[in-house]
């Protein structure tokens, strides 16, 4: 049986927005790696700091939280999209992306959505589909003129 850090998921706060910006681009560097060239990575791996502070600061987002390091972070907008979740690649496979959507969907349960959706990436869309969101459509996007697949998907709640 595998054991699972403490996960303590918590409202993000100001003071958490490097620790946020080194989980997101730790994980699009080393885990969806995997799934992507280094031309998307980079392209992809690009933060504006004060937009993230603004960001994070108008939308409701957590952190997991596991030995005093941000292990993962999700954020939710009003209308029930799942912009971003990312788990630090020392925590991937460990519990922490499903202790994050887990809160949020107590959140939107709480708000009364009906629906969640996220455009979720290559890396990410197993994971959504195993926690029950269904894929609507697959379309190709572009990021800084690298072209990247994009699924999306939706959960009933």
């Amino acid at each position: 049986m595998r054991e699972f850090p403490l996960i303590e998921v918590r409202p993000y706060q100001a003071s958490d927005l490097d620790g946020v910006i080194d989980v997101f681009l730790r994980a699009v560097r080393e885990i969806a790696s995997d799934d992507y060239n280094s031309k998307q990575i980079e392209s992809w791996a690009q933060v504006d700091r004060e937009e993230w502070a603004i960001a994070r600061m108008n939308r409701p987002t957590w952190v997991a939280m596991s030995d005093d390091k941000i292990a993962g972070f999700i954020d939710l907008h009003t209308n029930g999209l799942i912009d971003m979740l990312f788990v630090n690649p020392d925590f991937a496979r460990k519990g922490v992306a499903t202790s994050l959507l887990a809160r949020v969907e107590a959140e939107a349960g709480e708000a009364r959505l009906r629906v969640l959706h996220t455009y979720a990436s290559i890396t990410a869309h197993s994971f959504f589909e195993k926690c029950g969101f269904t894929t609507l459509l697959t379309r190709n996007v572009s990021v800084r003129d690298q072209k990247f697949i994009q699924c999306v998907m939706e959960k009933m709640l």
